[in-house]
């Protein structure tokens, strides 16, 4: 695979430098300071990639191989009559990128929220820490901080009554914080949404149900990827994570199911997928290795990380998770690994120009020195040098079994 890691821009505290001496080729990013659904134009793109590329005559080459991501707008994700408008700010993107030699393109169709959780700094026996998410703690602020309408139905009586009485025993201090970890903004941003109006963003998908949102998604998909196939781009959709329905919102991009819906809906290979280990693989029911051999041509591109599911004693079907060390959580990384490269086999005897998947290690943990510093969640040098050292070590010894 191509070793890559996430860079959120020039304010990203960690360097490219850093990225570089982890090992990385290539580099996953951006164009955050783009207002979602204006149109990414030759010169910003030209810049990053500038920026990336800077010091490749002195030191080992790096390249913008991946977006993440080339955002969708509400309106589209709503069906709205604008909506048209947006997807053509889309293409003219699309074609832009292509034109700066940029063929990976990987988007969400979330509403709303990106990626939730419920604590960035869950501490774990080692002294790390990392990401987690607890539905009890999601439930208290939909039930009691925004006081969501209907939200009780969401909810089974015991998670009702356990929220309350937790509530009851936190700080006005740790109530701020679980509201504003709930309501943080896209991956490299440090802005939040407001709560003060974070239920008229919700309201907007009162008439949206699952069949609305799917249908709304096909229609995108429809518009836009037989377009990036003629461009020599593949779009690769992000699944939900975590992938379930939250604060009644839908979420249709969660199961294999999901991803067998949208391949067929438009059936060209630039319609992809990000496969995204954790976000899959919080759900016991999704057969990671089973998925990669059933979808493996529309895979462009490959997340690879894992979480631990928790057991909660309020509920047996309460749905709790943290980020867990990247060989040892609920995913088999061997077989997703083994499954992986399998793949690309496969590719490279058929002669594909994109046989090697771009990987990127995801949600590191905030170890060591890192802990002192300022990190994006998840994002942090060290935790992320950790993993993909390990998934090196991983991808080295299937390969060699390969020449067994």
């Amino acid at each position: 695979m191509i070793h890559t890691m996430r860079w959120f821009g020039p304010n990203d505290p960690v360097s490219l430098m850093d990225i570089r001496q982890a090992g990385c080729s290539g580099i996953v990013s951006a164009l955050h300071q783009v207002a979602v659904g204006d149109v990414w134009t030759v010169e910003a793109i030209e810049e990053r990639k500038r920026l990336i590329e800077a010091d490749n005559q002195k030191y080992t080459t790096l390249s913008w191989l991946v977006v993440e991501s080339l955002p969708v707008h509400e309106h589209i994700k709503k069906g709205l009559p604008s909506r048209d408008l947006y997807i053509e700010n889309y293409k003219h993107s699309l074609r832009n990128l292509a034109e700066c030699g940029i063929k990976t393109v990987c988007y969400n169709f979330m509403p709303v929220l990106d990626w939730s959780r419920t604590a960035l700094d869950y501490t774990l026996d080692g002294g790390e820490k990392t990401l987690r998410f607890v539905w009890e703690d999601f439930a208290i602020f939909d039930l009691y901080i925004l006081k969501r309408p209907g939200a009780e139905s969401d909810y089974e009586p015991e998670i009702r009554a356990s929220a309350q009485e937790k509530l009851s025993r936190m700080s006005p201090e740790e109530i701020a914080v679980l509201t504003n970890t709930v309501l943080l903004g896209l991956p490299g941003s440090e802005e939040a949404f407001e709560l003060t109006n974070f239920q008229d963003l919700l309201n907007a998908y009162s008439e949206i149900g699952d069949q609305e949102l799917r249908k709304n998604l096909y229609y995108f998909i429809q518009q836009v990827a037989p377009l990036a196939g003629e461009l020599g781009i593949n779009l690769c959709i992000h699944p939900d994570d975590p992938p379930r329905s939250l604060l009644g919102l839908p979420r249709v991009v969660s199961t294999e199911s999901d991803l067998r819906q949208l391949m067929e809906a438009c059936d060209v290979r630039a319609n992809g997928i990000t496969f995204c280990t954790g976000s899959l693989g919080v759900r016991a029911d999704n057969d990671l290795p089973g998925m990669i051999e059933k979808f493996g041509d529309r895979i462009h591109f490959v997340h690879l990380r894992t979480t631990k599911r928790e057991i909660d004693p309020a509920s047996q079907h309460s749905f709790n998770f943290h980020e867990a060390p990247h060989l040892s959580g609920d995913v088999d990384m061997y077989e997703v690994v083994k499954a992986l490269l399998k793949e690309e086999k496969r590719r490279a005897a058929l002669g594909y120009a994109d046989s090697m998947l771009p990987m990127r290690p995801d949600h590191g943990f905030q170890m060591l020195d890192d802990l002192h510093k300022r990190t994006y969640p998840g994002y942090s040098a060290i935790g992320r040098l950790k993993a993909l050292a390990e998934l090196r070590g991983l991808e080295m010894s299937i390969w060699r079994s390969f020449l067994e």
